[in-house]
């Protein structure tokens, strides 16, 4: 039996139940041509008093922890970190190509996990990426909004940050479909837990600058946030109506970049809210 702690599951169902009520407050409808991602956010008020909690907390712990792996931890070092979570993520990645009808794309996952689990040391190095094997990354929130779910309204979660409505209900789904979930140790589990925050902040530290020229960072990671997911959800053929709403390329790539070597030359400055 797996020794899992119960209060994940616990978490899990009280977003689902917080999802699911907000969901009667507020709808979208993508073909209303008066409706608008960047007017849609009917909780702005409370998701900014969240975003400025998450920020702050950031700013005290999660950056400066980041900051500091990427001085002290080698870059070889951290580039396999990465690739060992990106791998635990890869049998999730290939159940949601399948639920959205992509079977190559699934089948190119599975056999991603099964060369990286075993030649590349448990996915330490990229041996499939290096052998022209491309990575189809997909989530079941992609899969909700490739079956027609509607995204439902933007939410920002205390200590996890920008979501919509799609996201939090997918969250269960992700969870238990990630690899990490199901090893037995409990303890060492929470630990490697902790070191793949990290990694993911120690990612996205090349988003700090563009927040640092924000005039409001809120509405910077809520339109970053939601063109992104488009992105993905298109597998980046976003329709040619919503293509002039997106940031510049250059900076869209920088912000999400998930498998990245932020500059080491980006400087320590905090973001102003």
């Amino acid at each position: 039996m797996h020794n899992r702690s119960p209060k994940k599951a616990i978490v899990c169902l009280l977003f689902v139940s917080l999802a699911f009520s907000i969901s009667g407050c507020a709808s979208h409808d993508p073909t209303d041509e008066n409706s608008t991602y960047v007017e849609y956010d009917p909780l702005e008020p409370l998701n900014r008093k969240i975003h400025t909690f998450n920020r702050a907390l950031d700013r005290a712990f999660l950056a400066p922890v980041a900051r500091g792996y990427r001085k002290v931890v080698p870059s070889p070092v951290r580039r396999s970190v990465t690739n060992f979570f990106s791998n635990l993520r890869t049998p999730g990645s290939a159940l949601n190509n399948f639920l959205q009808g992509k079977p190559a794309r699934g089948f190119t996952e599975l056999g991603r996990f099964l060369f990286n689990s075993t030649l590349g040391i448990g996915g330490l190095f990229d041996v499939a990426g290096a052998a022209g094997m491309e990575r189809y990354d997909e989530n079941f929130a992609e899969t909700l909004a490739v079956w027609g779910v509607p995204d439902g309204p933007y939410i920002v979660v205390p200590f996890w940050g920008p979501n919509m409505l799609s996201d939090v209900v997918a969250l269960p789904v992700d969870y238990y479909s990630d690899v990490w979930t199901h090893y037995d140790n409990s303890s060492v589990r929470d630990k490697v837990w902790g070191v793949r925050l990290i990694d993911l902040r120690y990612r996205l530290l090349g988003a700090d600058a563009i927040l640092e020229e924000s005039t409001d960072t809120y509405v910077t990671m809520r339109e970053a946030f939601r063109q992104n997911r488009r992105f993905r959800v298109f597998d980046g053929e976003v329709p040619a109506e919503e293509q002039e709403d997106f940031y510049d390329d250059e900076m869209f790539d920088e912000f999400f970049e998930e498998e990245g070597e932020p500059s080491a030359d980006e400087p320590d400055q905090e973001p102003s809210d």
